[in-house]
């Protein structure tokens, strides 16, 4: 899959929920984790720290940032900001067209994302569903979807019993020589 994705939580203060979410991410394959303002005492944070996270040791094989505050969030040049927010002007996942460089970024179990988070954002997204979901499960169907939408996957059969459609081979295209504007 070309690009890259990272995830992260605003304002999460259950360790349970952050380790969740930062191993599904490590199983999906996410460039970094992050979290900004995490309402977690010292101790709690010990478990979002590198080789105390999980058995497939995710802080020792992806990147965590902590920010304080949105404005001391640095993503990568070209990196877009999603926020994953029910509100009524937010886009179904659905019918979202992922870039191929994004953060992704969710509000914490009791709260919405704050006001300034959704201000930063370039896309804000909602999972079509009857009421809000827990946090590391949100977040595990965002990656799902990208996964699905950006990867390299055979088409689905149209029916249960039929075969997928292979998938087709990459074809080089021909040399390109760009010439700069000079």
């Amino acid at each position: 899959m070309r690009g890259y994705f990272a995830i992260g939580i605003e304002g999460v203060s259950k360790p349970g929920n952050i380790g969740n979410l930062l191993r599904t991410a490590h199983g999906f394959g996410a460039a970094f984790v992050f979290t900004l303002r995490p309402q977690l005492t010292a101790e709690q944070k010990t478990g979002i720290r590198p080789g105390d996270v999980d058995t497939s040791k995710t802080g020792a094989s992806v990147p965590y940032f902590e920010y304080r505050s949105v404005a001391e969030m640095s993503l990568p040049k070209g990196c877009q900001l999603i926020g994953v927010e029910i509100t009524d002007e937010a886009t179904e996942l659905p019918s979202f067209r992922h870039p191929l460089q994004a953060a992704y970024i969710l509000g914490s179990e009791r709260l919405s994302l704050s006001e300034p988070v959704l201000e930063a954002c370039d896309h804000v997204i909602k999972i079509p569903t009857k009421f809000s979901l827990n946090v590391a499960t949100a977040g595990a169907i965002v990656m799902y979807d990208r996964l699905i939408t950006l990867g390299k996957f055979a088409g689905r059969p149209v029916t249960p019993s039929g075969g997928g459609e292979p998938v087709p081979e990459h074809v080089h295209g021909g040399v390109v020589i760009r010439q700069s504007k000079n």
